[in-house]
């Protein structure tokens, strides 16, 4: 029979992880994973996935005039680069995100900002913004026609509008959150109303500011097929559209998995970059 340790010193040698209690601490509620763990559990459910989609496709279960195979998908999308240039819808596409996303954090960031820090401001132009950000992007479109043509202006600043008025609150509300005994320390210590704004608001909310625009880009991704479903001869979404009309499931899935994974690797990209100029933040 197998007897359990007495002193402090031979209980305080027994391995943690051989507990029950210490088992089960990976199912905790809030208990994070490794890196490691994190990869391999988000590898396993696109592998899922894609198996559950093969398996209904494959199987006959559905007809492929409504879903096409992974393996059809494959197929159109080698069919698209190799033969109709879709790099090029590629480039296009990105152009007008990252066109309509950027001028919005131009003028969004620092009215945010502004916001945040000035109750005055913020009364005047919180009514507006508030009013505008439940406005559908698509609903422009025709106004932003008559304004801007068909051409490249149009279609981003239907992003542009889709942008703006998310990212001007977020801030907003980021710097208006600051803590307030960090701005009276630094009243204590001589700093003025531009001090407290520019060495308190801005460094304070700057990570959470970054964080914010990483959150809109991935917004902007979504009005992007919007943005080229009207006069468009060029981009992902007048691919689509254009698959649509021939009921090429296959190039209609591949086009949106595309965006998906552009986005994906933009998001990406700007988690890293805020991880590098911001790393202080992310000490715990």
């Amino acid at each position: 029979m197998r007897t359990v340790p007495s002193t402090p010193a031979a209980q305080a040698a027994v391995p943690v992880a051989a507990t029950p209690a210490a088992r089960r601490r990976s199912l905790a509620p809030l208990e994070p994973v490794s890196a490691r763990a994190r990869w391999l559990l988000g590898l396993a459910f696109f592998v899922l996935f894609f198996a559950v989609w093969a398996a209904f496709t494959l199987g006959g279960y559905v007809s492929p005039t409504f879903l096409a195979s992974p393996v059809t998908m494959v197929r159109e999308g080698w069919a698209l680069f190799a033969e109709y240039g879709f790099i090029k819808d590629i480039g296009m596409t990105v152009w007008r995100v990252l066109g309509g996303f950027v001028l919005a954090a131009i003028i969004a960031v620092p009215l945010g900002i502004a916001m945040g820090a000035y109750k005055g401001i913020e009364a005047f132009f919180e009514p507006f913004i508030s009013f505008c950000r439940y406005l559908p992007a698509s609903a422009f479109i025709p106004l932003l026609i008559l304004w801007a043509g068909i051409g490249e202006a149009q279609k981003i600043l239907v992003i542009f509008i889709g942008s703006v008025f998310q990212i001007v609150l977020m801030v907003a509300v980021t710097v208006g959150s600051a803590r307030r005994d960090l701005v009276e320390a630094a009243y204590t210590l001589g700093a003025g109303h531009r001090g407290i704004v520019t060495r308190v608001l801005i460094p304070g909310a700057a990570p959470e500011i970054a964080e914010t625009l990483r959150l809109v880009l991935g917004w902007a991704w979504t009005y992007v097929i919007v943005a080229e479903l009207i006069g468009s001869s060029s981009g992902i979404g007048h691919m689509i559209t254009d698959s649509q009309a021939l009921l090429n499931t296959g190039q209609i899935i591949f086009g949106i998995i595309v965006i998906g994974l552009i986005g994906l690797v933009s998001d990406f990209a700007f988690k890293a970059a805020n991880r590098r100029i911001f790393a202080w933040s992310y000490l715990r």
